[in-house]
């Protein structure tokens, strides 16, 4: 049965993934079908409430340059937020905040409900209509056809879903949910390789059964630094999170009890993020570890459901229950909600592009955990990407790919197409090998023009980008151009310069180890009304010239392998001299460019070099034959 509306985008989950997706579909004038399971679990936040942490908080930083909705949506629901890192460079530093779980499902939906151009929709899609290799819409469980030029699927855990507590295994999306039974069949029907990944959840405690006093407070910032750059302040008071510890009797009782996990047992099949173990997991992976630390943190602001981290489980909830009671401050806890695993199917993200559409199938995208990843922050970057992919493609307009020099957006999803998939996906700053360039603080100055050639940056946002740049160009001009000489006494006795032969300019002055801008401005009325972090970034780009000139050629000689474009048709068994395995790895991934080529595990420096020669040849070859 035909629904008798036809749309230009249709977006299938209203996770994260979804939400970004569909939002930035419709932002860009596409008429928009968001359809998810239950209405009333819009970004629903199945694990940990808190968005951002290392690499991630990089990624909404990211989403927010280019006109996406979390970083707006946690900067309205957060109810702590804190800045990691802050010892260490400015590369590594990244935001991270709790948010109330209801509040930040709550807002979002109204966001996506009231969007112009964008539906929404409960539904479960069972299986694609596809039309000589080309999407053509979807088939729901209640026999509603949908059709549209594009598909977006984010299914997020909810594909075969299967939760495990203890030996009790039953089918479901997240707890509460059910699951999506026969998309993945669809999908193998039209070729797609689908594996199994595992992901885990802690128990949900009751705040009024946990003695708080023999627990160490977490306050949040004193100043906080919003995660969208159109947010001017949060000005709001902010909750008290906590730290626990594990102990040997919570281990031993863990040890004793290991084989009613089934994650120990046998029966889960999928495989599980190494970087973030279940306890059990912990417990044995490192014996001679006497401790292991939980942040215990609210679910929100009007409940008593709190979350403990890294206690994540599989194990029955009797025993979860004894190995909570175990740990100090949680003698007399009660549980409100088991941990639980829970194994969902995955397509292999090689059968994708870097524009996130499918390989055999034109018009279908995959955005999220459909990709083998983990977390909210990894799964709204795909979904907006995805989104605005998909729109462009409505549009008839050239695709978006950001670059792995252009943003941890671009990292991710060049890593997801170059690498085998051995375990859930996560983003870290280590993965970025021009992480110095692609900081938090000036994600808006790489991407934001990005985003409003694209059409997703309204007026709004582009008039406080360009007073962002304005300021920048005052703040740089103050620092060349102001000379500090001996007549400036208290600043040069504040900043222990001693006696000054002949003048400096705040510029060398900043570059020297231990002072900082914020220092100066304390002494000289010379920025006037420029903000904090506007004068951060400045500061950055002065003490670390050196090095981020240093990454900026490493950048230009990366680009060059990367202009280097390979045929959808190119021929690998023409290429002389490349092995049986590198031929492999390159059929089975499809690079599209000799850049890409060369980040695929197997395929080495000397292969590469050998194809340069060989895309070269073809080229001339091709000129040769349009002249003729």
């Amino acid at each position: 049965m035909g629904y008798g509306k036809e749309y230009q985008v249709i977006v299938v989950g209203a996770g994260h993934a979804g939400c970004e997706a569909a939002l930035a579909a419709a932002r860009m004038g596409c008429t928009t079908l968001l359809l998810t399971m239950n209405l009333d679990a819009v970004a629903q936040m199945s694990c940990n409430p808190s968005i951002g942490g290392l690499g991630k908080g990089h990624l909404v930083h990211e989403i927010d340059a280019l006109g996406g909705e979390m970083g707006i949506n946690i900067d309205h629901t957060g109810i702590q937020f804190r800045r990691l890192n802050m010892r260490k460079g400015p590369a590594v530093r990244a935001g991270r905040a709790q948010a109330d779980r209801m509040a930040y499902s709550a807002r979002m939906k109204v966001v996506v409900e009231t969007e112009k151009n964008l539906d929404l929709k409960q539904g479960v899609v069972e299986e694609l209509i596809v039309e000589n290799n080309k999407v053509g819409g979807v088939r729901t469980r209640e026999g509603i056809d949908f059709l549209a030029r594009t598909v977006v699927l984010t299914t997020g855990t909810f594909m075969r879903g299967l939760i495990h507590v203890g030996m009790n295994s039953y089918p479901g999306g997240r707890a509460g949910e059910p699951s999506a039974e026969n998309l993945s069949q669809s999908l193998r029907s039209l070729g797609f390789t689908v594996g199994r990944l595992k992901t885990g959840t802690p128990a949900r405690l009751s705040a009024k059964t946990i003695d708080f006093s023999r627990l160490e407070r977490q306050p949040g910032d004193e100043t906080i630094r919003p995660f969208s750059f159109t947010t001017d302040k949060i000005d709001r008071s902010q909750v008290v999170c906590h730290i626990a510890h594990t102990n040997e009797k919570t281990h031993d009782i863990i040890r004793r009890n290991i084989h009613k996990s089934p994650l120990y047992a046998g029966v889960i099949e999928g495989i599980g993020p190494r970087y973030c173990p279940s306890i059990e997991d912990k417990v044995v992976r490192f014996p001679d570890k006497s401790s292991h630390q939980s942040f215990v943190e609210p679910e929100g602001v009007s409940g008593t459901e709190m979350y403990p981290s890294g206690l994540s489980t599989s194990l029955p909830a009797d025993v979860q229950l004894q190995y909570f009671r175990s740990m100090l401050g949680f003698e007399h806890v009660e549980i409100m909600r088991p941990g639980y695993a829970i194994e969902y199917d995955f397509v292999e993200p090689r059968q994708i592009r870097p524009t996130l559409e499918t390989r055999d199938v034109g018009g279908l995208f995959h955005a999220g955990q459909i990709n083998g990843t983990s977390g909210y922050e990894e799964a709204a970057g795909q979904g907006l990407l995805a989104g605005i992919n998909a729109a462009l493609q409505c549009l008839e307009k050239e695709p978006l790919i950001i670059s792995r020099d252009q943003g941890y957006l671009g990292v991710m999803i060049d890593d997801l197409v170059t690498r085998e998939t051995t375990e859930p996906y996560r983003m870290f700053t280590s993965r970025a090998e021009y992480r110095l360039l692609l900081r938090e603080d000036n994600a808006d100055i790489r991407l934001t023009e990005v985003g409003r050639m694209i059409g997703l940056v309204s007026d709004q946002r582009w008039r406080l980008y360009e007073n962002k740049r304005s300021q920048m160009n005052e703040a740089i001009e103050v620092v060349k151009l102001t000379l500090i000489t001996n007549k400036n006494r208290d600043l040069c006795q504040k900043l222990n310069l001693g006696e000054l032969k002949s003048g400096v300019t705040l510029e060398q002055l900043i570059k020297r180890p231990g002072i900082s801008i914020g220092q100066i401005r304390q002494e000289l009325d010379v920025f006037n009304d420029i903000p904090d972090s506007v004068l951060e970034q400045v500061e950055i780009a002065i003490k670390y010239d050196g090095y981020i000139a240093r990454q900026r050629e490493q950048v230009e000689r990366f680009t060059e392998h990367e202009k280097i474009i390979i045929p959808d048709d190119v021929d690998y068994d023409a290429v002389a001299s490349l092995s049986a395995e590198v031929r492999e790895k390159l059929k089975k991934f499809q690079p599209v460019s000799l850049g890409q080529a060369g980040r695929i595990q197997g395929v080495t420096p000397a292969a590469v070099a050998v194809l340069n020669v060989y895309l070269r040849k073809k080229s001339r070859e091709r000129q040769t034959e349009k002249r003729s």
